[in-house]
């Protein structure tokens, strides 16, 4: 097969060919190899090169080091590798190897080997690509695979035994289901298969590794088809199962709720068209996830999840923590979006008051256009008049708020009486009552009870703390 045309390999021929010279010159075998050559026809812009040396790779690197000016290079000998940052690319080079692997280890024992070596030790057919740098095959592919076959026909397989693939390095498996969920292809019989046999040994893989390719999956264009993949293999049940017990319908009384692990995946495409934040999308995943927990069924109501934002919110860190994800800023904002994700829902299923809407905004803050995506994204239904519906209340919702005066300063709003007035003003006998003051003067100007100024918010303050038996301090004896 010949390269399409335009392409990144004509886009950096004049470097090639200068790589292709000098280990013609120093009688070595070069290669392009892996992602890049994938990409190449699949039209995809890469900025990483893979190249892989019959020999060497760090004296062949050394080299090119010499050759190439205004370049940055980095040598790792215990690794068999180096990298050259070269105008935008990040060129890798690396001895052909071949590798064999101890039963409980992903690490392993590595070889020089020949480039049929090298490609039979890759992940995937459309990853084992390579194509010849010297004079004498320049240009040429080498694809003893069929990877440009599974390219045309958008399949993800393995190039050797998928059994061996996987229990060699078990990450492949994540791997294999990253690309189906990235480049939207089916996963082959017999490789599916190895991932189903092999998903245990993904327990000898630090918890780091699975989570990037994890978040590689939700970063893909369509995520559910990455997800799907992981709950049909048993995979999802070993490194993520709060969100695989999401799975399953329950039926009392011919009353049944919706499968809420699709809906999931159902939210989460849909944010996917509005949003690439990876946090907002992790929000996605998490909005229902306390659904299983706080799931009951009351005669003549049906099932309820009362209470399954608060919980799901406070379920936040332990799986952030157990994934080994950030517990940062990043974090605290999936963990608000939990918390408010039917506080938008249920305005648009009511008649909507200022004072409700400025409320919703106080508590989301600078968060508000993300929720409000979250909350767009979470309607789901099998009726689409009540889907209908629902849209043009949320619609209703949104106009409302942007007619809000108080909207840009409502982001970072404060109450204009700080606990340090109310312990000046007041006989504060417990800790507890400034926060009680506090929330009720907050809550008496969110509901347009109350001005939001001093002079006002410290009136009605002074009848509420009467009203507790709470004296000001003028007052005392």
């Amino acid at each position: 097969m010949f390269l399409p045309e335009p392409n990144a390999f004509q886009e950096h021929e004049q470097l090639f060919k200068t790589f292709g010279e000098l280990a013609d010159n120093n009688g070595i075998e070069i290669y392009l190899i892996g992602g890049f050559v994938r990409d190449i026809f699949l039209l995809r812009d890469s900025k990483d090169i893979d190249i892989v040396v019959i020999g060497k790779g760090i004296d062949f690197a050394k080299k090119v080091a010499q050759k190439l000016s205004h370049s940055k290079f980095s040598f790792f000998e215990n690794f068999g590798t180096a990298q050259v940052l070269f105008q935008d690319l990040v060129i890798e080079f690396v001895g052909a190897r071949k590798e064999s692997y101890e039963l409980n280890s992903r690490k392993p024992f590595v070889e020089a080997g020949s480039l049929k070596d090298d490609q039979e030790r890759r992940d995937l057919t459309i990853n084992a690509l390579s194509i010849g740098l010297n004079k004498n095959n320049y240009g040429q592919i080498v694809d003893p695979f069929k990877g440009l076959d599974d390219l045309d026909h958008q399949i993800i397989r393995t190039p050797m035994d998928p059994d061996k693939t996987f229990s060699d390095d078990p990450l492949r498996m994540m791997r294999a289901i990253r690309f189906a969920s990235q480049l939207g292809f089916r996963i082959e019989e017999k490789t599916y298969d190895g991932i189903v046999r092999n998903k245990e040994r993904i327990k000898i893989i630090s918890q780091e590794r699975i989570t990037d390719e994890l978040n590689k999956i939700i970063l893909s264009p369509v995520p559910s088809i990455g997800f799907e993949y992981l709950f049909d293999t048993g995979l999802l049940h070993l490194i993520f199962p709060e969100m695989a017990n999401l799975f399953g319908v329950e039926t009392i009384n011919k009353n049944s709720h919706k499968d809420n692990f699709y809906h999931t995946l159902q939210v989460l495409d849909n944010l996917c068209k509005l949003s690439n934040d990876l946090w907002l999308r992790w929000a996605a995943i998490l909005h229902d996830i306390a659904k299983p927990a706080t799931k009951r069924y009351e005669p003549g109501v049906g099932w309820t999840f009362h209470g399954h934002e608060d919980k799901g919110s406070r379920m936040v860190k332990p799986i952030f923590t157990k994934l080994k994800l950030p517990l940062n800023e990043k974090m605290k904002f999936v963990e608000k979006l939990v918390l408010l994700h039917l506080r938008p829902i249920v305005l648009s299923q009511n008649i909507v008051t200022d004072s409700a809407i400025r409320r919703v905004m106080v508590e989301a803050g600078e968060d508000i256009e993300a929720l409000m995506m979250l909350c767009r994204s979470d309607i789901t239904s099998k009726n689409e008049k009540k889907v209908e519906r629902i849209k043009q209340n949320f619609f209703i919702v949104e106009e409302k708020m942007k007619n809000v005066v108080e909207k840009d300063t409502l982001r970072n709003w404060q109450p204009p009486i700080t606990g340090n007035d109310i312990l000046k003003s007041f006989h504060i006998e417990r800790p507890q009552q400034i926060g009680l003051l506090k929330n009720a003067v907050r809550e008496a100007i969110l509901d347009d009870k109350v001005s939001d100024n001093f002079g006002d918010a410290m009136l009605f303050l002074k009848e509420f703390a009467s009203s507790l038996g709470i004296k000001e301090k003028t007052q005392e004896n």
